[in-house]
């Protein structure tokens, strides 16, 4: 897996200023959740939790709440 960045330090880059964007993708059945933290040339960083290397959500309402809790004013979603 390339590199994550970890829930934990997805919620102080996002205190600190630091995320561009944020996409939500369909992943199978399951979503996930990815991020840019300088301009366009920056690399994707998928999130991933403490025990999967890449952390998922079964429903999209369910990553909704999570994005809305780590205090994410906008995200994308792709179909």
């Amino acid at each position: 897996m390339p590199q994550c960045i970890q829930e934990e330090a997805l919620r102080a880059m996002i205190e600190g200023g630091a995320v561009r964007e944020v996409p939500v993708s369909r992943n199978e059945e399951k979503w996930t959740l990815a991020l840019r933290l300088g301009g366009t040339g920056s690399r994707w960083l998928p999130v991933r939790s403490r025990r999967e290397e890449l952390r998922t959500w079964a429903s999209l309402t369910a990553v909704g709440r999570f994005v809305e809790s780590a205090g994410i004013a906008t995200f994308q979603v792709e179909i």
